[in-house]
């Protein structure tokens, strides 16, 4: 059983790949503060969501989530969602 933070972070990478940022979290290349569509006034920003680097180590355990260059180093190369992540979330979410 996963918890709501590597269940979100799985989410996460099923919307794209992950890129390392400062302070060990993992965020979408070029992630920035974006407003609620449904704002005509644009006031409310949603926040950049990202991911810890335990929790990203937690996933690659079980498999979920992979490097997508196994040559570089793990903190320095993006991270994508396998399969069996994306069959994961179909059956449980």
């Amino acid at each position: 059983m996963l918890t709501p933070a590597q269940i979100r972070g799985l989410k996460l990478a099923k919307d794209g790949d992950l890129f390392p940022t400062d302070a060990k979290k993992w965020t979408h290349l070029n992630a920035t503060v974006t407003y609620a569509k449904t704002d005509r006034f644009k006031e409310r920003p949603q926040k950049v969501k990202f991911l810890t680097t335990s929790t990203l180590e937690e996933l690659k355990e079980y498999g979920f989530l992979q490097s997508l260059n196994p040559v570089s180093a793990t903190q320095e190369t993006a991270h994508g969602i396998t399969m069996a992540g994306k069959i994961w979330l179909l059956k449980n979410i």
